[in-house]
């Protein structure tokens, strides 16, 4: 998340909003009220339909099929730029929720909000990338600490860790096949983790035994 915001208020300007955008480079701000409380997200799609309709005079079929865009073009504030309430989440979820909203709203940016809706950071596309740059020495620590470790505390000592590229293989044996695929999943969650190959085996046992 990044912390340090660029935002406008509900009377922003037209003009005001693109210089924000323009001087943060960024390609959405949100939209504030009251005591910092976000209402929407301005992107700079809804500032371009003002530039692609404003010399267009529209036919009643463009209008009534296009409402949405014709409202924009004619706005002078951050106000009338508005169509939807804000997609935001709060400061606990997970990356892998975060970049599902994204997805499915089609958005490339995320405000995060307290229980009052008061802008706290912005989750962007990056901020989501982010943790695959991860060394693959510091997500095979990780595996092991929270993974290995805490689930096979006898057999620990006897299981490989191997990470490439942040594709992980664990391999090994164990006294208790039972955990294995619930390790599987835990890798897999480890932000960062590209792709996981558990090989993790049980020699004679079939649910018996300590891990």
């Amino acid at each position: 998340m990044t912390s340090t915001v660029v935002a406008v208020g509900l009377d922003a300007q037209f003009e005001e909003v693109v210089t924000a955008m323009r001087q943060w480079q960024v390609t959405a701000v949100p939209v504030l009220e009251g005591e910092g409380r976000v209402v929407v997200v301005v992107s700079e799609a809804d500032l371009l339909d003002k530039e692609e309709l404003r010399d267009v005079e529209p036919t009643m079929i463009a209008q009534r099929e296009r409402l949405a865009d014709y409202a924009k073009a004619g706005a002078v504030t951050a106000r009338d730029l508005m169509s939807s309430p804000a997609v935001t989440v709060p400061p606990g979820s997970t990356l892998p929720r975060a970049a599902r909203l994204m997805a499915e709203h089609r958005v490339k940016r995320l405000p995060v909000i307290d229980e009052q809706g008061v802008l706290k950071g912005i989750v962007s596309r990056s901020d989501l990338l982010k943790v695959f740059f991860r060394t693959d020495e510091d997500l095979a620590a990780e595996v092991r600490r929270e993974v290995v470790d805490r689930l096979f505390p006898v057999s620990h000592m006897g299981i490989h860790i191997d990470v490439r590229k942040g594709c992980v293989t664990l391999t090994g044996a164990v006294r208790d096949a039972t955990p294995v695929p619930v390790a599987e999943r835990l890798t897999r969650a480890v932000e960062g983790v590209v792709d996981v190959r558990c090989d993790l085996v049980a020699p004679g046992a079939h649910g018996e035994g300590v891990q």
